[in-house]
């Protein structure tokens, strides 16, 4: 089968459309033949090459998958070949204590396909049976994969760790990345007000449509912490959605009202951010990590979707063949939403 693969570790320009051979599904598995695959953060991460994660080469990312039943293993019920379906990334052990709490992201043995092991950056992946979903013939393929990933991030996020209620005022940094953008929709569901940040006018126009209420630039603002605070009447936010890291971590507990939240689940850019800490403590504020979802939120999130409640926020999309230039794309940050590769 074909992949856009990388051999080395490095930029955009080290994938390459490739001959790979085809994967083989075990008992409790199924074939899907990809029909579209959504671009993340991590899929720049990965083929930049993680220490810690031994990855063998050449590999394929691409966790957001969308497809049709090409195969399906003799131990897999309900599973139909021909089947149109959306992928859960989320890779368990099932029998760990978290997997066993129903608390997936937590597994001792925790993945994400297109991390761990080759994703859907390829005509063909291979995935549990029960990661599998059917999906509504009048949701298209690329609609489907640019959903997965970032909503059920963004719900576990805003729902569970967040414990959003309706009138609180939720801020949402670096709007116009595939969690952020989600995150307005979803903290909108709950009844919440939302403020973003950007760097550019027009992603603020556009979380604007999405249903934002204020909009902050950060780059010609001298402080955007104190803008949240006058756009909150100096009060702040009850809850803080924080990818960014670095660059905006200081600045993210800052704009919290005492006892408030701040959810992470990123640091695209940088991992060590500048903690006050007489500033938690005096003003009890909760910083919470989260990673991606456990398979109730996956369905949960899902379930939203299919009911036309949350929408899907494509950017662009475009031919597996193109990956290495909407890879650079998001690389750039000149995205708003999702990039989705066609296969």
């Amino acid at each position: 089968m074909k992949a856009l693969a990388f051999n080395e570790f490095g930029g955009p320009d080290k994938l390459k459309l490739q001959d790979v051979p085809d994967p083989k599904i075990t008992p409790n598995e199924v074939l899907v033949r990809v029909r579209a695959c959504a671009l993340n953060h991590l899929d720049l991460f990965v083929r930049e090459g993680i220490p810690a994660l031994k990855t063998p080469l050449p590999f394929w990312t691409g966790c957001d998958i969308a497809g049709e039943i090409a195969a399906v293993g003799a131990e897999v019920p309900g599973v139909k070949v021909g089947e149109r379906v959306v992928v859960n990334p989320n890779l368990t052990c099932g029998r760990c204590e978290f997997c066993m709490q129903g608390e997936d992201s937590l597994c001792v043995k925790y993945g994400i396909l297109g991390e761990h092991v080759p994703g859907g950056l390829a005509e063909y992946v291979a995935v549990r049976g029960d990661n599998v979903l059917p999906l509504p013939a009048r949701i298209s393929f690329e609609d489907a994969a640019s959903f997965v990933l970032t909503n059920m991030t963004a719900w576990r996020m805003i729902v569970t760790q967040g414990q959003v209620r309706p009138g609180q005022d939720v801020l949402v940094i670096g709007v116009g990345g595939g969690v952020s953008s989600t995150a307005v929709q979803i903290a909108r569901l709950a009844g919440a007000r939302v403020i973003v940040t950007s760097s550019s006018d027009a992603k603020l126009e556009r979380a604007r449509a999405l249903g934002a209420d204020v909009g902050i630039n950060y780059a010609t603002s001298k402080d955007w912490a104190r803008q949240v605070f006058e756009a909150t009447g100096k009060r702040g936010v009850d809850l803080v959605i924080e990818n960014v890291g670095a660059a905006t971590w200081k600045d993210s507990i800052r704009s919290l009202k005492g006892g408030g939240r701040l959810v992470t689940c990123g640091a695209t850019s940088g991992p060590i951010g500048e903690t006050l800490i007489p500033l938690v403590f005096w003003k009890q504020v909760h910083i919470i990590g989260s990673t991606m979802a456990n398979r109730k939120e996956f369905h949960d999130v899902m379930g939203q979707f299919f009911a036309g409640r949350l929408k899907a926020i494509v950017d662009e999309v475009v031919s597996l063949k193109d990956g290495a230039a909407a890879q650079q794309r998001l690389a750039e940050g000149k995205q708003f939403g999702k990039i989705v590769l066609t296969v």
